[in-house]
């Protein structure tokens, strides 16, 4: 089993309850967006770190990570980037790319708009962890936390920050 905490779009801005929240998992992973090194750096060193870079990220996160991640965790082949919309509505490109790669988990960030929901059609469960940094429209910073375990993802859990 394997705890996972989720994130994405923190735009240079790493909220001190992170390290609270992630206390308890295995691995972080990021769904782009992260906005300088010194951030992945922190992250990088509290936990185990998956990350793929974002559409406002730099030259120095862009060789760092990828574009696109494609692993598998307890059984769960995921695929994480950070543009990829969701279930009825993936960005351009990205159904193929799911059809191509048949992930069961399929992680993107980019909206600032949490959403966990199935996709029946592909047979994945999409989630989008929101924004947890200060930039954007969204009013509410959150964070996604999860455990994978022999094939399954299993006891979601949302968590809104505090101000």
């Amino acid at each position: 089993m394997k705890k996972i905490g989720l994130m994405s779009d923190t735009h240079s801005y790493l909220h001190p309850q992170v390290f609270k929240y992630f206390e308890q998992v295995d691995e972080i992973w990021h769904a782009g967006d992260i906005g300088n090194v010194t951030l992945a750096d922190e992250l990088e060193a509290f936990r185990p770190f998956r990350a793929v870079y974002g559409n406002i990220d730099g030259a120095d996160i862009r060789i760092r990570y990828p574009e696109q991640l494609f692993f598998e965790a307890e059984g769960v082949p995921v695929c994480m980037i950070h543009i990829g919309g969701y279930p009825g509505k993936y960005a351009p490109g990205v159904k193929e790319l799911l059809l191509q790669k048949a992930p069961k988990l399929f992680i993107c960030g980019h909206s600032h708009i949490l959403k966990v929901m199935p996709d029946p059609k592909l047979q994945l469960l999409h989630i989008n962890p929101g924004a947890c940094g200060q930039q954007g429209w969204h009013k509410v910073k959150t964070l996604v936390r999860f455990e994978l375990r022999a094939g399954n993802i299993q006891n979601l859990e949302v968590i809104e920050l505090k101000k």
